[in-house]
């Protein structure tokens, strides 16, 4: 059976309103050792995803003739301004296979997982992808190693 997104996924979620300060995003990444927060309204649902890229390369860079201001993480500027709106996301039911997927073809490093219902219930990251990575590797080690001892 193939193994699913909710058997590695990151459960404990932390997440960021739109209107807080770019300055109070990147402490809140930083003191939850993160990269990626889902936005949320005041009702938990899901209306964006913002990343420390984001907040080192805003997409207005490449379009402002002043680059001055892009890398100015003051409260001035909201999470609002930056956040990511088209929001790539997996389910719980998706397989890693489908998720590993999605995730290549669209170059992120974390996606938000949705329930059935559609609501925010995990992260996947690549760091999450790792782990199933190292856990099958050592499953097949393991095999291998019942194999030759079967074969002995």
């Amino acid at each position: 059976m193939p193994t699913k997104v909710s058997e590695y996924m990151t459960r404990k979620v932390v997440t960021i309103q739109p209107d807080t300060g770019l300055r109070e995003a990147f402490f809140l990444m930083r003191d939850n050792a993160i990269r990626h927060l889902p936005v949320t309204n005041i009702d938990g649902e899901l209306i964006g995803f913002i990343s420390d890229r984001e907040l080192r390369r805003p997409r207005w860079v490449d379009e402002s003739p002043d680059i001055g201001h892009e890398y100015d993480l003051t409260d001035d500027l909201h999470v609002a301004d930056v956040m990511v709106k088209d929001i790539i996301h997996v389910r719980t039911y998706d397989t890693l296979t489908k998720a590993v997927g999605t995730i290549l073809n669209h170059s992120i490093s974390a996606a938000p997982v949705l329930d059935k219902t559609g609501q925010l219930v995990g992260m996947l990251s690549a760091v999450d992808l790792l782990s199933a990575f190292q856990d099958t590797l050592e499953s097949q080690k393991t095999h291998k190693n019942k194999n030759k001892k079967a074969l002995a």
